[in-house]
């Protein structure tokens, strides 16, 4: 492990999250001087055992804790102090939290880069999401430029949760002097570090494994690894180029169907049953007037997104895996995840 940035802290918020583990390991194994947030100390061991998988026991072990919520004004200002860096990358997800999704990631957005503009850190690195950049053109591609409008319909309730809380970010720095990054990244996939304690975007490759569905819908992702957007926020944190910048990471566009195929490609003995054919979108149309997830599939239906990374590649040097490696990485990981449980 290098030790030449073992003087610098970085606090990341959220140590329990699926992005944040692969960000916390990446930044052990630079040699920096690590703190995150959890909402009880209690869950200190649970993030300790899943970076040791990546960046090893020792390193792991010198991982320090701080219990904050991002409902709560209590422990963000001691949880920050000393910190050179803040990686804010907690945030709601859609369904299992049972929270307000809107409330909950503005809320937690002000708390945190509040006390972080308060500490006076050098940087503050926001995870926002390839949603809030969205065209709304299935011919043009979502850049840096552009900024989605909140829709203020409760089946878009998680997208709303985004573009307000990223605007939030930045109208906080700009009356601050905060300095702020933020990282947009797209439909993340990847292994878990530990094991998975609530579901996220791997449910997508979970259900297929499980043969939850009998057919799948007619949509797609633009699919990038959770492991290399881990990368791009550490990349965004110490860059001279990332200041004041906004960074869209994104992968290559796949329909549900290809996912599936790949599965069976290069997994044939575990996916051999994975099913392939497209569920018609009426099904999904009725589906959508009960259950919240195929409402909120419901408007995806046959659309395409294009996604433009190339400021992350040609400023800060940020590339990713295949698509094919990221999706049965991910498999891989759930099948053991599955047998171990």
């Amino acid at each position: 492990m290098a030790d030449s940035h073992d003087r610098e802290t970085v606090l990341v918020t959220g140590g329990t999250g699926y992005l944040a583990g692969w960000v916390i390991a990446g930044l052990r194994q630079r040699g920096y001087r690590v703190r995150t947030t959890v909402r009880s100390l209690d869950k200190a061991e649970q993030v300790r055992e899943a970076v040791s998988e990546q960046a090893g026991g020792q390193a792991a072990g010198t991982i320090e804790f701080a219990a904050a919520d991002l409902l709560g004004d209590d422990g963000w200002d001691e949880a920050i102090a000393g910190a050179d860096y803040v990686l804010h990358t907690a945030s709601p997800m859609p369904f299992g939290s049972g929270v307000d999704l809107i409330t909950t990631a503005r809320e937690g957005t002000r708390r945190v880069l509040g006390a972080a503009a308060r500490a006076g850190v050098r940087r503050a690195v926001f995870t926002s999401s390839g949603v809030t950049a969205d065209t709304g053109d299935p011919d043009t591609p979502a850049t840096e430029t552009t900024w989605t409008a909140p829709s203020g319909t409760p089946v878009r309730a998680y997208p709303d949760s985004k573009i307000l809380a990223e605007r939030d970010a930045w109208a906080l720095a700009a009356a601050t002097g905060l300095e702020l990054t933020a990282v947009l990244p797209t439909f993340m996939q990847g292994p878990m570090l530990g094991t998975p304690n609530r579901p996220g975007t791997v449910e997508v490759i979970r259900r297929l494994l499980a043969r939850e569905i009998p057919a799948v819908p007619n949509i797609g992702w633009n699919v990038v690894d959770v492991r290399d957007i881990a990368e791009l926020h550490i990349l965004a944190m110490t860059s001279p180029a990332a200041a004041g910048q906004r960074f869209l990471g994104s992968g290559t566009f796949l329909w549900y169907r290809q996912i599936a195929r790949i599965l069976r490609e290069k997994l044939p003995n575990e996916a051999a049953k994975v099913p392939v054919r497209t569920m018609p979108d009426i099904v999904v149309k009725l589906l959508a007037r009960h259950n919240p997830q195929m409402a909120m599939l419901r408007p995806e239906l046959g659309r395409t997104r294009l996604v433009d990374s190339s400021k992350a590649r040609t400023q800060l040097g940020w590339h990713t895996r295949p698509s094919e490696q990221t999706i049965t990485d991910t498999a891989t990981a759930l099948i053991a995840a599955s047998r171990q449980g």
